[in-house]
């Protein structure tokens, strides 16, 4: 069976997947990977582009004997996947791209990333993890899942939140949309508050082979809001 692999987002980790790696494990080789200042990986050093993040998770596959794969990537991890696609694309079978978009200056983002840099200097990396993963979802700070999203948030290294909303603003992929023959699952939270739909319209609108899937009553975590839905829209995708 083709391994799945999922790329997280900014302030992501592994740990955020394990809804999806138990729901998906049954039928796929599950690869959830912790980007360099991340999660798991936050002791590395932090990576300061999204073609270097890329390159970093092709060589990680690679290194693991994966060959071929599926691919999905939320938010940050979704740009990620964009550039993954770009680089290697023969390689992918079905590509997800999970509340993200084809350009790293967010219009409509909750802040500008000017302004979440300002923040991240003046309140502590800490403070800012807290603050941000909030976002994510619906219900904020009294959300289910976010006591743990925030401290997975927590542990990215200053360097790491710094280099990753430079990366994030110094990056666009709109350009080769309309290259990406892989076939592509768009899923979106109808209240995502990092990403608008003008961002998941024009991935829906210029990428080929494009589905869509909009999460109703969820914000940017959809796969930790409504795991069930989530879980069984991927597996359906994936299974053809």
């Amino acid at each position: 069976m083709t391994p799945v692999v999922l790329v997280h987002g900014f302030m992501g980790g592994s740990a955020q997947w394990a809804a999806q790696v138990a729901a998906l494990g049954h039928t796929h080789e599950v690869v959830a990977l912790d980007l360099p200042g991340f999660g798991a990986n936050r002791h590395m050093p932090a990576l300061r582009s999204i073609p270097v993040f890329a390159q970093w998770v092709i060589v990680q596959l690679k290194r693991r004997g994966i060959e071929r794969y599926h691919l999905m990537g939320h938010s940050m991890g979704g740009m990620i996947a964009q550039e993954i696609t770009r680089l290697d694309q023969e390689n992918i079978d079905r590509l997800i791209l999970y509340g993200t978009g084809a350009v790293g200056v967010l219009p409509g983002r909750f802040e500008t990333i000017e302004h979440s840099k300002a923040r991240v200097a003046a309140d502590g990396p800490q403070v800012t993890a807290r603050r941000i993963s909030a976002t994510w979802f619906l219900d904020r700070e009294d959300a289910p899942s976010y006591a743990d999203c925030a401290t997975l948030a927590e542990q990215s290294s200053s360097e790491a939140i710094f280099a990753g909303l430079d990366a994030m603003q110094a990056w666009r992929g709109d350009a080769f949309l309309s290259q990406i023959t892989r076939e592509t699952l768009l899923i979106w939270g109808d209240r995502d508050r990092t990403y608008q739909w003008p961002q998941t319209q024009q991935l829906w609108e210029e990428i080929p082979n494009a589905h869509l899937a909009v999460i109703p009553q969820c914000a940017h975590a959809v796969h930790l809001e409504n795991p069930k839905l989530f879980n069984l829209i991927v597996d359906q995708f994936l299974n053809g």
